[in-house]
């Protein structure tokens, strides 16, 4: 597990710096240029370590510099959001804190025209004719889930919330103006998603549900796990690439949120965008679940076309037993791990394991049967409603979703790649043979990316069933999309 996470910390950090480093060049302030490159990328991590900060405890000053930055963040996403009155609120509350009064002005110009034009950016179509549009988008989401079984718990209250949100004049997902509340969706969005809370409780019926068993019975797959992150900071540095062209807007913090796309992790990719990009939330939710639901379509070909007929036909000798202690000492390791090396993870990896706990614990069921079954049933809905809710026409029908769905695909194409390779060449040094389809299911897609593993291995050898020996990677892919969230989170939150 440590090698696990040093190994994924590594290349994270790696990538971290070199994105820092285009940061720089897009325009962040020079005060900070002096930690954009790799060493840098380094440097900031360890300044972000729980073991830092146990002996360094952050002062006055950081604390009222991260909450100046705090609410300058927030006035733009609302902005963003056109929840004018909100924003208004914050900007208050922000020029109490002393923040740049040059910024203040241009923040106030800024939700002053908001206010005067309705919404801040406007998409391809009318605005009429753009809401229709995405009340079709809405009602394929519905057929997909419905008819086609694409991820049936999430697309459906997307697709819904999608509707709900365009239907005009009824400002379902409007926010609040003098006088008058704001529509429901916006507070299932304000309340649950933009504070993180829904993603995490999903998270720990998550782990509730989660058999940390093939992993530890076999601790090498958790390579897998990690090689499949690779998609995150190669569509990371697409995004920044693809800024430089001129053709879509997207900043460091937009490329880290669309780079997680590819950890195919739908309560990650929400997390890690809802505080670094919230503008962008509705297409990146919708492109993660949906690259989700897409896994038996897209990871096939992609398993076929890096492997022989000889590498599927790999028979992996049977796991060993893991005890009782094993399954409820890995949740308590894991966290202190991360409480050590990486605390802007212990969000997500701190629900996940509370979750995996009382499951394996024993001593709490009606705990662990409510979090990984009414609990999470109740918060998916709402959660799928907010996520439906960003899909506003005006904010959805425009070049950067579509930048945001290339560079997602890419993303889990490139992660698919990575895990199948990575197994490949663990054969090179390996006395055991590892069946190098189990690398595709390291991206965390539980468990469907690890059911298509083992369909395709059963296309070669009937008797072959690799759907336990999968979850092995596939599990150590949720931990892994969330410690590069992490890292991504300690890189660019104050870019």
């Amino acid at each position: 597990m440590k090698k696990f996470m040093a190994i994924a910390l590594f290349v994270a950090v790696s990538f971290g710096g070199v994105s820092g480093a285009r940061a720089g060049e897009s325009g962040t302030p020079p005060a900070r240029e002096k930690g954009l490159s790799v060493a840098g990328g380094f440097n900031k991590l360890w300044h972000e370590t729980g073991i830092y900060r146990f002996m360094h405890p952050k002062t006055e000053q950081e604390r009222a510099r991260e909450y100046r930055a705090a609410c300058v963040k927030t006035i733009e996403a609302e902005i963003s959001a056109g929840h004018f009155e909100s924003a208004r609120e914050t900007l208050e509350r922000a020029t109490l804190h002393e923040v740049d009064p040059a910024l203040i002005a241009e923040l106030e110009i800024k939700v002053s025209a908001a206010e005067k034009k309705g919404h801040v950016s406007g998409g391809l179509l009318p605005e009429g004719i753009g809401q229709f549009v995405m009340i079709l988008v809405g009602l394929g989401l519905i057929y997909l889930a419905i008819a086609k079984g694409f991820e049936p718990l999430l697309l459906l209250p997307i697709g819904f919330g999608a509707i709900l949100t365009n239907i005009p004049v009824a400002g379902i997902a409007e926010g609040p103006i003098p006088g008058q509340p704001g529509g429901f969706l916006y507070y299932f969005y304000t309340i649950g998603v933009q504070s993180g809370v829904f993603p995490l409780l999903i998270f720990m019926g998550v782990g509730a549900m989660t058999d940390f068993g093939p992993l530890l019975a076999n601790p090498k797959t958790a390579l897998l796990g990690a090689a499949a992150q690779f998609g995150i900071f190669i569509a990371l540095l697409g995004a920044l690439a693809l800024a430089k062209t001129g053709w879509v807007d997207f900043s460091i913090k937009d490329a880290a949120s669309i780079g997680i796309i590819g950890g195919a992790d739908g309560p990650t990719a929400i997390f890690l965008s809802s505080r670094l990009s919230p503008n962008l939330l509705g297409a990146i939710a919708v492109a993660a679940y949906s690259y989700m639901a897409l896994v038996p379509i897209i990871q096939p070909p992609i398993m076929r076309l890096f492997t022989t007929e000889a590498d599927r036909k790999i028979v992996m000798k049977q796991l060993r037993h893991v005890s009782k202690t094993e399954k409820i000492v890995f949740p308590l390791m894991v966290l202190l791990i991360c409480i050590l090396l990486l605390p802007t993870a212990t969000p997500l990896i701190g629900m996940l394991m509370l979750g995996n706990l009382m499951k394996e614990s024993m001593v709490v069921d009606r705990l662990s049967d409510t979090a990984q079954n009414s609990l999470i049933n109740i918060v998916t809905i709402m959660l799928g409603l907010a996520v439906g809710s960003k899909l506003a026409a005006e904010k959805f029908l425009n070049a950067n979703t579509l930048g945001i769905l290339a560079l997602g695909l890419m993303a889990f194409c490139i992660g698919t790649a990575s895990g199948v390779l990575l197994a490949k060449l663990m054969n090179k040094f390996s006395k055991d043979k590892i069946n190098p389809l189990i690398g595709s299911a390291g991206v965390s897609a539980v468990p469907m990316a690890a059911r298509v593993s083992n369909k395709v291995g059963l296309e070669s050898d009937p008797q072959n069933f690799l759907l336990m020996h999968a979850m092995g990677p596939n599990v150590a892919g949720v931990i892994g999309s969330a410690v590069a969230a992490g890292v991504l989170l300690a890189l660019v939150s104050g870019a």
